[in-house]
């Protein structure tokens, strides 16, 4: 992702899904390669049902990419992996996106 593309959403969207202990924990456990949902549940020690929620919001961010697959005997698994991606932080960078926020932070 390039400072272009970074909008103050997209930002915002980005670093709202990296807030979370959890969230960090399954990104790191993506960059070892891929996995299906229940063994990274297994892995991180954490229910399925929590690791969907988690997951959803790195998709939406950009930061995990999802791929159904069919297993030799027919059950659909669905397996993640981290996308590639790249965050340089400056001033400058942070003051381009938040030029561009479309949320009123009165809402927040």
């Amino acid at each position: 992702m390039s400072k272009q593309e970074l909008t103050g959403d997209a930002l915002m969207g980005i670093l709202g899904a990296l807030a979370s202990p959890h969230r960090l924990r399954v990104v790191a456990a993506l960059a070892g390669g891929r996995a299906y949902v229940s063994q990274l549940a297994r892995d991180l020690g954490i229910s399925r049902a929590l690791l969907q929620v988690h997951l959803k919001k790195l998709e939406r961010a950009g930061l995990v990419i999802a791929d159904l697959e069919l297993s030799p005997d027919g059950k659909a698994l669905k397996f993640y992996r981290a996308a590639p991606f790249s965050l340089v932080l400056t001033p400058e960078i942070i003051a381009a996106a938040a030029a561009s926020l479309t949320t009123d932070p009165k809402e927040q």
